[in-house]
Order: structure tokens, then C-alpha cells, then sequence
């Protein structure tokens, strides 16, 4: 089955991440958001008290563009995210996120500053547990 990748976060993916996603997720195509809709995913209102009217077009996008059984990378506001992974778990859709270790080198100026410079390195792409799985875990009912 040739799979797709949709991108559904702020950044740009790096060549380790797409190389993990043809090898390890198998998919065959990576398709970022149109740039109206990458737009909207960048920008996320942070004084909306609600965001699921805001998400629609999104929603809408992903309807009409993957088909079952392809990936979706949602990374981005917490409460976005949230609500983009249920509607990719609704869709038949699989919802994944990148990992990164992460590595921090300080250097001390002559002056008594400090100047920090952080690097990520691409991991792998986790997938998100329905909320039903994690409150199994929990030994919570939904």
C-alpha cells in the first residue's frame, strides 16, 4: 500500500526526518499544507476560548486530501494538536509526532556572558494513543 505523510506542523522537514519517513513509516509521498492553511496553523489566535470552528478548514483539508491508512505529523499548539489528532484518528487516519534528543553547549564570554546554543537531532516519529488506550493505561473508563 503506498502511504502518504501530511504535515501538519511550523517547521520545515529536516532530511532525517523525511528519510525515516520512507524508511521506517514506508510512506511514498510527504505532503506539506497549502500555504493558506499553513497560515492558519502558524498563527493559532491565542485569544480564541475555543478552537474547533478555527480548525475546520483544516479538518476539511485532510477529509478531502488523505485517504486511510496514511500519516499525519501534528506538532504545534498544544490544544490544536489535540483536536487535529482526534480528527485523524476519526478519518482512519494514523497521527504521529518527532522525536529529538536534544543538545546544549554553553560558552562563557570574556565579558561574563553566556551564549547557549541548543541542536536537535531527528529520533523517530512516536505515534499518539487514542485517549481511550491512554485511560485503559490509566485504568480509567471512558
Amino acid at each position: 500500500m503506498k502511504r502518504s505523510l501530511f504535515l501538519i506542523f511550523n517547521h520545515q522537514l529536516t532530511e532525517a526526518q523525511e528519510t525515516d519517513a520512507r524508511s521506517t513509516l514506508g510512506v511514498r509521498r510527504i505532503v506539506g499544507l497549502p500555504p493558506d492553511l499553513k497560515r492558519l496553523w502558524e498563527q493559532i489566535p491565542a485569544d480564541l476560548p475555543e478552537l474547533g470552528g478555527h480548525l475546520e478548514p483544516l479538518k476539511d483539508w485532510l477529509g478531502s486530501e488523505a485517504a486511510e491508512g496514511d500519516y499525519v505529523l501534528i506538532q504545534g499548539d498544544f490544544g490544536a494538536c489535540f483536536i487535529m489528532v482526534n480528527a485523524a484518528f476519526e478519518r482512519g487516519l494514523t497521527p504521529v509526532y518527532a522525536t529529538t534528543t536534544r543538545e546544549a553547549v554553553e560558552e562563557r564570554g570574556p565579558d561574563g556572558s553566556v551564549t547557549v546554543t541548543r541542536r536537535f537531532r531527528h529520533q523517530i516519529f512516536r505515534r499518539y494513543a487514542k485517549t481511550s488506550e491512554v485511560l485503559k493505561t490509566l485504568n480509567c473508563e471512558a
